[in-house]
Formats: structure tokens, sequence, C-alpha cells
């Protein structure tokens, strides 16, 4: 079963997709949003849903250091019910805390990524972070039972 990753922002949202056994996230792209003027991208998100063969979603959730939910994880919320509203599938949350940190830490240290090369790629990443994290602990949840 794939699932699609998804770390949404108000300018971008990064897109990654599982193997279907569910042990790997890969990076895919990033679509362009404006929330503002409510263009949510989601024509390319079920081109990427038939693409792919996608049978659920996970939305990044990003909460705040003292695990309360501020703003952007009610954006990531609203995207998260779009996501149900149009596709009909199922959608989960993943805390996203330092993944985007993260995500950039691996650019600089490991890719020694210029600044405007991390800008290009850095939601994909997130979004796989994302992703990665969900599956191992769901696979770690599956092989302790």
């Amino acid at each position: 079963m794939k699932l699609m990753g998804l770390d949404v922002g108000s300018r971008t949202v990064g897109i990654a997709i599982s193997d279907a056994l569910g042990w790997t996230a890969q990076g895919v792209e990033i679509i362009p949003i404006n929330e503002e003027e409510k263009v949510f991208g989601l024509d390319r998100v079920a081109e990427l849903v038939k693409e792919h063969d996608v049978q659920g979603f996970v939305v990044g959730l990003p909460k705040n250091m003292n695990n309360s939910l501020g703003p952007r994880a009610a954006a990531s919320q609203h995207y998260g019910e779009m996501l149900t509203d149009q596709f009909g599938l199922p959608v989960d949350f993943e805390d996203e805390r330092l993944t985007t940190v993260e995500a950039e830490r691996m650019l600089v240290e490991q890719a020694d990524t210029s600044r405007r090369k991390r800008k290009k790629v850095i939601d994909k990443l997130a979004a796989g972070l994302i992703l990665q994290n969900y599956l191992d602990r769901h696979g770690k949840l599956t092989r302790e039972k």
C-alpha cells in the first residue's frame, strides 16, 4: 500500500511517496500553492495519486515545542480535510517538529548544498522525512505486536 507524505506550507507542499511495501519514502516534488488566494495544488496531487496508486496520506503536523497546536498546524489539518473530501482516502498526521531543520542540516552537512539549491528541495526532503518517520513508527508497532 503506497502512501503519500505531505509537508504543507503556505507557499509550497512537499510531496513524498512510499514504496509499495511501506518501508521507504522518497521525495517526489514540490507543488506551489497560495493559501491567501485559495490555490492548494490539489489537481497536481490528484495526478500523483493516480500515477503512484496512492492509498492514503500522511500530512506533517507542525506542533509547537510544548506539544500545542498553532496556526500552521490548523492549516495542515485543513489541508488534510481537503484531501479527505476530494479523494476519500485515509489521512493520518505525523508530528513534524524539526523535520525542516533536520532536512536543512542534511543538505548542508552531507550534501554541501548551496542556500539557493536548498530552497528548491527542502520541502520535498522534509516530506520524505515526515513519511519515513511515520513508516518507521508504524512498522515498529506492527513488529512489536
